[in-house]
């Protein structure tokens, strides 16, 4: 075992374990960008709905609290520049704004968040994560939501309707895997 990861401590994100350098970090952000575009093209239409089921969500919660807040949302922000900027790697290989494109932004916060969270230990237990997980899910959608009222014009009630009630069970699965994940992790360096 490398002496990175013999010495865990508290304020440490998975991806501290790995030898500190710039050039780690700007792989790291690229990584966590190219994993949430991937995640995206795994994608289920929704009936009723403008907005896909995708992984998206889970990746960045997991890019969020696998790298930490700063990384995590430079990773979002690197994701959601380039889909701007026309790289397809929204939901269904899309790019630029769309009526869903308020997820995207909630990714960004989320991100943020959870890696904050994480930062302080919430992803050393199923518990702590699963605490963590929910808050991420809830600031996307109070993002996503009321940006796809906006953007699609529906009333609030349509927008939970189409953009939130169909993706809770999808959401609770990712979010179970998130849990499932980060925790093990850590349990397979030997530190929590």
């Amino acid at each position: 075992m490398s002496t990175a990861a013999a010495t865990a401590r508290p304020r440490e994100v998975l991806a501290d374990l790995l030898p500190a350098s710039r050039v780690r970090d700007v792989a790291l952000v690229l990584g966590g960008a190219a994993l949430t575009g991937l995640a995206a093209q795994l994608s289920v239409p929704v009936p009723g709905s403008p907005v896909p089921v995708t992984g998206q969500t889970f990746a960045a919660l997991l890019v969020g609290t696998t790298l930490g807040a700063s990384r995590g949302l430079a990773s979002l922000v690197l994701y959601a520049l380039a889909g701007l900027a026309g790289v397809p790697w929204f939901a269904e290989g899309s790019s630029g704004v769309s009526v869903s494109f308020g997820y995207v932004l909630g990714m960004l916060l989320a991100s943020t968040v959870v890696g904050a969270l994480a930062r302080r230990g919430a992803d050393r237990s199923v518990l702590r994560m699963a605490g963590t997980m929910l808050l991420g899910e809830a600031i996307i959608y109070a993002i996503g939501v009321p940006y796809l009222a906006y953007a699609a014009h529906l009333s609030a009630s349509q927008a939970v309707a189409a953009g939130l009630s169909p993706f809770l069970i999808g959401d609770a699965v990712k979010a179970a895997l998130a849990m499932g994940v980060t925790p093990t992790a850590w349990k397979l360096v030997g530190k929590r």
